[in-house]
């Protein structure tokens, strides 16, 4: 029945996509608190950056994204990302970047949005003890922000999980690229198709359910 399977190896392309999915959350979320951070700060250039980059990058299709880390950065700039000599390494790490410099836009409106729901006498009373910004926000803000976007964040991840087939478009051999390359080879399309979708389940399902109890067990109560 699943005859179509042999000779292909489903299981390292969804573990390249297991990869590019962790390494992508863990920058996104760097990177999106920090625009987050930006986006609050009382210094108007920082606020100016941190609103571009959001409304700039989160307009731009993932896919043109993806594909100017491989044509722009790499072959224009020369930007190897310390794997000159090793094409996959190269595309993989450029594809991460990629997917970190989207997602992250979409995290930093997450976490903004959990910044607004921590009520500004907190922020306040921060400041009359002398904490500064830095300090209000790494100490008393973002803790409770976290705890009350759980949910938000969820929603990133999968789609962020998801977003990783487009690094087939510059070659990174995970589940979509090995798909396409199935598709052109058998002449089992349903099948293939029903296989991959159904890995993808098994990828965000237990996620969603495991980090939507998380976000109910740790919400903040007010």
């Amino acid at each position: 029945m699943f005859d179509f399977l042999e000779g292909y190896d489903v299981l390292a392309a969804f573990w390249m996509t297991i990869k590019l999915t962790v390494f992508s959350a863990v920058g996104s979320l760097v990177w999106g608190t920090m625009l987050a951070a930006m986006r609050v700060s009382p210094v108007p250039l920082m606020r100016g950056f941190g609103t571009a980059y959001v409304n700039i990058v989160r307009n731009i299709p993932l896919t043109v994204i993806i594909v100017f880390t491989s044509l722009g950065l790499a072959d224009i700039f020369g930007m190897t990302m310390g794997a000159s000599h090793d094409f996959n390494l190269q595309g993989f790490r450029l594809a991460v970047l990629g997917l970190v410099a989207y997602t992250a836009a979409f995290v930093c409106e997450s976490i903004r949005s959990g910044i607004n729901t921590v009520p500004l006498g907190q922020a306040e009373a921060a400041r009359a003890i002398g904490l500064s910004f830095s300090q209000t926000l790494r100490l008393v803000i973002l803790p409770q922000a976290f705890r009350s976007v759980i949910g938000p964040l969820t929603n990133v991840l999968i789609a962020l999980t998801k977003n990783t087939t487009v690094a087939a478009a510059i070659g990174v051999a995970e589940a979509a690229f090995l798909m396409k390359e199935m598709i052109e080879n058998e002449a089992q399309t349903l099948a293939i198709g029903a296989v991959f979708a159904l890995g993808f389940v098994v990828l965000t399902l237990p996620t969603g359910l495991l980090l939507g109890w998380l976000g109910k067990r740790l919400a903040v109560k007010r």
